[in-house]
């Protein structure tokens, strides 16, 4: 009885332990921190900066004193907790032991020359969710541009791409579309780690960053985050859980144009797609005809608690993604669309018509082009064109990015 239960206790925590070993991990596990003695550190963290074991970054940097002396701390969108709102301000504040605290998220997205007195070295440790409309990338990328201004060099501990390293997918980014929410020319999903991507930023754009990423060990790129054997901790308050970010690049483009729910303000966020109007069981239907890879779309009723359609009846679909590696998000979102504009024509083109123009600006924003809005405005039948828009341009860029790869 004993054996057996030892048994079942060894199996329960190998369940649990993680197979890969982050940045963080592998930068104070193997004394690659020692080459800072000496030094002063800013960090650019939140919430999401913790090792394998759970432990916060900034208390592992605070354990390191006074050999190696944290002296500021950076928060991007959403605060150094993660409990900020989308888009919501947050100040310049006091952390532990008075340390600084800077909001790049507040009066300035970028660290400015004040920020940096006093700091020798910056190091960044954010989760990002692998899709390009996400600020955390942007924040990297505007620390390396005023970095590398000030000659400061940037390390950065290496993370997953939780939804994979092998997704690519959707739209590339027009220089005229460049905004805080998608800065980086990269399809959609990139299939990049946030170290991978700081090697592509420093390279194609020229930034002449003294950049240093520090690999994570047992990493692969088949794998979802839930492969890894780390505790997901959310990046954000709508993403919640270690799938979320697949289910992001499949909803939220659709959610910039307010045209059904995608699950803000229920319990599935970006898990489903509903609205009064809407007959789950014919969506569904029409929706699995097409035989999506990796995708199965279940007739689902439900009621928000807030938003556009708080206390109203929604009919639609749940999202089921049964094959991560064959998935494809963000083509998957572009045939919902086209489905949406077959089936209900008089309610989806009464809402494009009545869109106002920062909606249109956004989904322009998010896309990374105006081409793809325009189709949607004028064509019938838009989902296919919609799939394999700039499709060689998404070719090439699987060439341009081989060289920045780490796993």
């Amino acid at each position: 009885m004993i054996r057996i239960l030892l048994l079942f206790i060894c199996a329960h925590c190998a369940a649990f332990s993680a197979t890969v070993e982050l940045g963080v991990d592998v930068f104070f596990q193997e004394g690659l921190i020692s080459e800072l003695k000496g030094q002063r550190v800013g960090l650019i963290t939140n919430q999401t900066g913790v090792d394998s074991r759970r432990r916060s970054t900034i208390d592992l940097f605070l354990e390191q004193a006074p050999s190696i002396k944290l002296v500021a701390l950076f928060s991007p969108e959403h605060g150094l907790t993660g409990q900020a709102y989308a888009f919501e301000e947050v100040s310049d504040k006091k952390g532990p032991l008075g340390i600084p605290i800077f909001s790049l998220h507040g009066k300035t997205r970028r660290p400015t020359e004040q920020m940096f007195v006093g700091i020798d070295v910056l190091v960044y440790d954010i989760q990002d969710i692998g899709c390009r409309a996400y600020t955390y990338t942007t924040t990297l990328f505007y620390v390396m541009e005023e970095a590398a201004k000030k000659g400061i060099p940037v390390i950065v501990l290496d993370r997953p791409n939780p939804i994979n390293g092998v997704t690519v997918d959707g739209p590339m980014l027009q220089t005229k579309w460049r905004s805080y929410i998608g800065y980086a020319n990269v399809p959609y999903c990139h299939g990049m780690t946030i170290g991978e991507l700081a090697r592509f930023f420093n390279d194609q754009y020229q930034i002449g960053c003294k950049l240093k990423v520090i690999a994570m060990k047992g990493w692969q790129r088949s794998m979802r985050f839930a492969d890894t054997g780390l505790t997901w901790i959310p990046t954000s308050p709508y993403i919640p859980e270690s799938d979320t970010p697949q289910f992001f690049a499949t909803t939220g483009i659709l959610g910039e144009l307010s045209l059904v729910d995608i699950g803000i303000g229920y319990t599935l966020p970006f898990k489903v797609v509903g609205a009064p109007w809407i007959k789950a069981r014919q969506f569904a239907d029409k929706l699995n005809e097409q035989k999506l890879p990796g995708v199965t779309f279940i007739p689902f009723h439900y009621r928000p608690f807030y938003g556009a359609h708080k206390g109203k009846d929604c009919q639609g679909v749940m999202i089921a993604v049964t094959d991560s590696k064959t998935y494809r998000p963000v083509s998957s979102q572009y045939m919902i669309l086209g489905i949406l504009k077959n089936l209900y024509p008089k309610q989806v083109g009464a809402k494009l018509s009545a869109l106002e123009a920062s909606k249109k600006e956004l989904f322009c924003k998010a896309n990374g082009n105006d081409e793809m809005l325009s189709m949607l405005l004028t064509e019938q039948y838009v989902a296919w064109k919609l799939i394999l828009f700039q499709k060689e341009e998404r070719e090439e860029f699987l060439k341009k990015r081989r060289k920045y790869l780490l796993y």
